[in-house]
C-alpha cells in the first residue's frame, strides 16, 4: 500500500467516525455574521489553521477548494460568493465526499442564505484537478499538501499554478518542521496521513513553492503547531511543528528572485527627510514601510548605519514593496 492509500483510507475512516481534534489547532472555526456552522461540521475540522481571508473575498471570487474535509471552508468560502459553482471543492475520497454533502445540506437548514448550488463537489485529487488552465481566481487546501511527498508537493503545485487566472492566489495552510524530520517517521505512512511526519522546513517549503512559477508570497500566520517529542517519536530531542498560513500569487518571479513578505520592515534614520534609492524604494525617515525579505536584505546591506530592518512579524496584510 501506497502512502496515498493509506492516507485515502484513513480519511474514509475520519469521515465515517470524526476525531475531533484531528490535525487542527484548537481554536474556534471563523465567526461571520450570520454563518452557523453545523456540529458535524465542526467536529470534521481537520485543518492546521486557516485559507479563509475576508478582506480579500470582496469580488464573489471562483474558488477551487482542494481536499473538502467536512466542508468547513467550502462554506466559509461560498459565504463571500453566493452563487451556483462559485466553490469546486475536488476530494479523492468518496467517504469524504458523502460527508460534506451531508454536512453541506445541514448547512443549507441553518443558513437562510446558503444553498448547496453554490458548492460543487467533484471527484479528483491535487495532482489532477478536474479544471480547465486559468479559470478560478483562488486555489485553496488546508492541512492536505503536508502529508505529500516532495515531488508529490511539486506535482500539486504546479497543477494549482495551471488553473489559477494570471494573478490569483494560492491559498494554504500546512504544518511545517522546525528542523528536518528524520527518515523513520517520514516512512511511517500512517503518521503521515495524520499530519506528523510529511512536513518540510519553511525554506523547503517556500522553495517548492517559487519553484513551482509562484513569484510572490505573503505569509498570513506563523504559529507553534504539535511537538514530536523524543521518548514517544524515537528522537534526538523534541522537534516542533509550526502551522503556517500563506498565499501565493500567480505573478511573474522577478529576475533577482521571488519577493516573500514575512512582516518585515524598513525604518530610515538618517538625518534627510527622505531616503531613494535607484530601485525606488522611498523610506520616509522615521517611519516603517513593509518590505519583502530580499528588499530588507538590499536596504540593510545598502546603508547599515542610517536604515533599521525589523525581524519578521509571521504575520503580513499588504501595503508593502519589492
Amino acid at each position: 500500500m501506497t502512502y496515498l492509500e493509506t492516507a485515502a483510507q484513513f480519511y474514509s475512516e475520519v469521515a465515517q467516525t470524526p476525531q475531533v481534534g484531528l490535525c487542527c489547532v484548537q481554536t474556534t472555526p471563523l465567526q461571520l455574521p450570520g454563518l452557523k456552522i453545523p456540529l458535524p461540521m465542526q467536529e470534521m475540522n481537520y485543518g492546521c489553521g486557516t485559507t479563509v481571508h475576508p478582506t480579500e473575498l470582496s469580488h464573489q471570487p471562483t474558488v477551487l477548494y482542494i481536499g473538502v474535509g467536512g466542508g468547513l471552508e467550502a462554506l466559509q468560502f461560498a459565504y463571500f460568493s453566493r452563487r451556483p459553482g462559485a466553490v469546486i471543492a475536488v476530494e479523492p475520497v468518496a467517504a469524504m465526499r458523502e460527508a460534506a454533502i451531508r454536512n453541506l445540506e445541514l448547512a443549507a437548514e441553518e443558513n437562510p442564505w446558503f444553498d448547496t448550488s453554490f458548492v460543487e463537489i467533484r471527484e479528483g485529487d491535487a495532482f489532477n484537478l478536474p479544471v480547465a488552465d486559468a479559470v478560478v481566481d483562488i486555489v485553496a487546501q488546508n492541512c492536505l499538501f503536508n502529508i505529500f511527498e516532495p515531488e508529490d508537493l511539486t506535482h500539486a503545485l504546479r497543477a494549482a499554478y495551471r488553473v489559477l487566472k494570471p494573478g490569483g492566489r494560492l491559498q494554504m495552510s500546512d504544518p511545517i518542521a522546525t528542523s528536518s524530520i528524520p527518515n523513520h517517521l517520514q516512512e511511517d505512512e500512517r503518521l503521515r496521513a495524520m499530519c506528523l511526519s510529511g512536513a518540510l522546513t519553511y525554506e523547503e517549503y517556500t522553495q517548492r513553492i517559487i519553484d513551482a512559477g509562484f513569484g510572490q508570497i505573503e505569509i498570513r500566520a506563523r504559529r507553534p503547531y504539535r511537538l514530536l517529542d523524543a521518548e514517544t517519536y524515537n528522537l534526538e530531542k523534541h522537534l516542533l511543528l509550526e502551522s503556517l498560513d500563506l498565499v501565493a500569487f500567480k505573478v511573474e518571479i522577478p529576475e533577482d528572485g521571488a519577493c516573500i513578505f514575512t512582516g518585515k520592515t524598513a525604518i530610515y534614520a538618517g538625518s534627510d527627510p527622505f531616503f531613494d534609492d535607484s530601485a525606488g524604494h522611498l523610506l520616509q525617515r522615521g517611519i516603517p514601510a513593509a518590505v519583502c525579505d530580499k528588499t530588507a536584505a538590499k536596504l540593510g546591506a545598502l546603508k547599515p548605519s542610517e536604515i533599521m530592518i525589523t525581524d519578521s512579524t509571521w504575520h503580513y496584510s499588504g501595503g508593502g514593496c519589492c
